[in-house]
């Protein structure tokens, strides 16, 4: 649960700009397509556990981003066309890769997609013999303080270019720098939440608790703060009827 807790306060902050700058189907975009940057980097590395993985994830991300925002700008396909372009291409490369050249690793396309988020638990982090707690609740406790500092650090920016990009330019602000930097935290985002809950849940955590905020509040700080109550309390909610599914399974 508390794993639960910590992935979806994580996924909502920039889940919650995302809602506000109608993207959010950039967010599955990213998602889906962040698993070509994991194969490569785990052909060069041959290491699961290796950090390099977020990295090259979230470069693959950044590169859907890019490629996404020149077809637009050509101004001949729309950017739900443009974005329903590119990650699907991305994606199936992946996918490729993985069924021929890492087929005989435990990597496989199901445990990206969907994950599994009752395992965290098992996989620990240990130094030195000592046990240090499951290794997503790590994971994701570093993201959502990088999320943290880049909200606190840019509020302004970011606030300012959502709602009015041509005054956040003439205040000097470079409203296309904080779409990247805000891909970016989706990005790293989205890949440290893959190994707990998939890339299919990880855009409904993103997504679901910043729109059911918005239809709520109209402030802007409020809309987060509401957002990380809905999502901790669909955690709980979600773990709950689990395990009573569970138990009548069982009986």
């Amino acid at each position: 649960i508390f794993v639960g807790i910590i992935l979806v306060c994580a996924c909502v902050i920039p889940g919650s700009f995302l809602v506000l700058r109608r993207m959010s189907l950039m967010s599955d975009a990213v998602s889906h397509a962040s698993l070509l940057g994991i194969v490569l980097i785990f052909l060069v590395v041959k290491n699961l556990n290796s950090g390099w993985l977020i990295w090259g994830a979230s470069l693959v991300g950044l590169a859907t981003v890019f490629v996404t925002e020149w077809l637009i700008s050509t101004q001949r396909l729309k950017s739900d066309a443009a974005v329903g372009l590119v990650f699907p291409i991305f994606f199936s490369i992946g996918i490729i890769l993985i069924n021929q050249l890492v087929g005989d690793i435990h990597f496989d396309a199901d445990c990206v997609l969907f994950g599994e988020i009752a395992y965290a638990p098992f996989d620990q982090v240990k130094i030195f013999g000592h046990n240090w707690g499951p290794k997503a609740l790590w994971v994701m406790g570093f993201i959502l303080l990088f999320n943290l500092s880049c909200l606190l650090l840019f509020y302004k920016e970011i606030k300012c270019t959502t709602f009015d990009p041509e005054c956040a330019h003439s205040l000097g602000f470079n409203p296309k720098y904080i779409h990247y930097g805000l891909m970016t935290c989706t990005s790293i985002t989205a890949v440290g939440a893959f190994e707990s809950v998939g890339s299919i849940l990880v855009v409904a955590l993103m997504i679901v608790p910043p729109a059911t905020a918005l239809l709520m509040v109209s402030q802007l700080s409020s809309m987060i703060g509401l957002s990380m109550i809905f999502g901790t309390l669909s955690v709980i909610i979600g773990f709950g009827l689990s395990s009573l599914a569970e138990k009548k399974c069982s009986s």
